[in-house]
């Protein structure tokens, strides 16, 4: 049987955050084991984002139940949310960080089209619980009615999550060895090295220059997210966590990849042009070091939401990306609670573009 073209060769391409959105996607969250002792206060913290999006864009929550709907509904109206702009569905979930659960939204020009380029996840090869989370790709294709794109290699799935990678919407894409390449360490992909896993990127999400880091931040429990340390901001400008203080276990690693970053060129052959951002001191909680940090941020098309430490870096990392995004202000969300499940905003939501 012919096998249908990937979606590159079709005109489709990952679209960069700052793109136009038609939508954000969150997970309502449910299991009380990505926070333990502290979940009473993480649906506030998502009340929050849901009021900071609405001015922008229409919100989409994924919901379990319609109990866990109505729960939704009552706190969402608690804060003051407009709920007509504001569409509930109804699938299933294990933990709901649909950054690495949720579909990549893939955009086309002529004609304009959005398609579904559908990786599969299993939990960041770390827990147990992860088939219902794998499934939602597709559940959210068929209810838009969107093509969907399988990514393989050959007979064989690949497995990828979207806080591995971030890109730049003109063909170049941000990832880490650590995370993709590392086979005795949370392998996704058992077997398969740098020039297989480009092969998929350039055919599933049309991007043709992948600059690869090497480690991920302390704390990060899915082995070296790049959405932790490094994220594009526009087309040619990245940021890139800092850590001044040499004794810190994540001085060495970050001014690792600055060296690498220094040598590495875009899609086009230009350098790319990198700012700084601090570390906000080493957050711990049951003596557990999490991975607090202000790369992970989230654009949206009326905001840019910030994670804040309560910290005196906060400041200094929301004015830095002040100017990095003139056209829209920079709101910072508490995040201390919302660390404590091992990742913030940028882990939490799925853009998906403007149709």
């Amino acid at each position: 049987m012919k096998r249908r073209p990937a979606p590159a060769a079709l005109g489709f391409r990952l679209p960069a955050e700052w793109e136009p959105h038609e939508a954000t996607w969150l997970g309502w969250p449910h299991n009380r084991t990505d926070w333990p002792g502290k979940f009473q206060a993480i649906p506030w913290v998502y009340g929050e984002i849901v009021r900071r999006l609405l001015p922008g864009e229409r919100v989409r929550i994924v919901v379990n139940s319609a109990a866990h709907q109505r729960q939704a509904r009552r706190l969402l109206s608690r804060v003051g949310v407009d709920l007509a702009r504001v569409e509930f569905f109804r699938f299933p979930t294990d933990r709901g960080w649909l950054r690495d659960s949720g579909p990549f939204f893939l955009q086309r020009e002529k004609p304009r089209e959005m398609a579904i380029a559908c990786f599969r996840f299993n939990a960041w090869a770390r827990y147990p619980d992860w088939k219902r989370d794998d499934q939602v790709p597709e559940r959210i294709a068929r209810a838009l009615r969107l093509p969907v794109f399988p990514a393989r290699l050959g007979n064989r799935n690949i497995v990828l999550e979207g806080g591995a990678i971030d890109g730049n919407g003109r063909g170049t894409l941000l990832t880490t060895e650590e995370c993709l390449l590392d086979q005795t360490t949370q392998a996704r992909n058992p077997g398969l090295g740098r020039q297989e896993l480009e092969a998929v990127f350039r055919d599933y999400l049309g991007v043709t220059n992948i600059l690869w880091l090497g480690r991920g931040i302390a704390g990060d429990d899915t082995h070296g997210h790049v959405d932790d340390l490094c994220r594009f901001v526009s087309a040619k400008t990245v940021v890139l966590c800092q850590e001044k203080n040499p004794a810190d276990e994540n001085h060495r690693l970050l001014e690792e990849n600055r060296e690498r970053l220094e040598g590495m060129r875009l899609e086009d052959g230009s350098r790319l042009d990198v700012v700084r951002l601090p570390m906000p001191a080493p957050l711990f909680f049951e003596r557990q070091r999490l991975p607090a940090s202000y790369a992970n941020f989230y654009v949206a098309n009326a905001a840019v939401l910030a994670p804040t430490f309560n910290d005196s870096q906060d400041r200094l990392a929301l004015g830095i990306l002040a100017e990095l995004f003139p056209d829209r202000p920079v709101i910072g969300i508490h995040a201390v609670d919302l660390v404590w499940g091992l990742g913030t905003l940028h882990c939490l939501t799925c853009d998906q573009p403007a149709a």
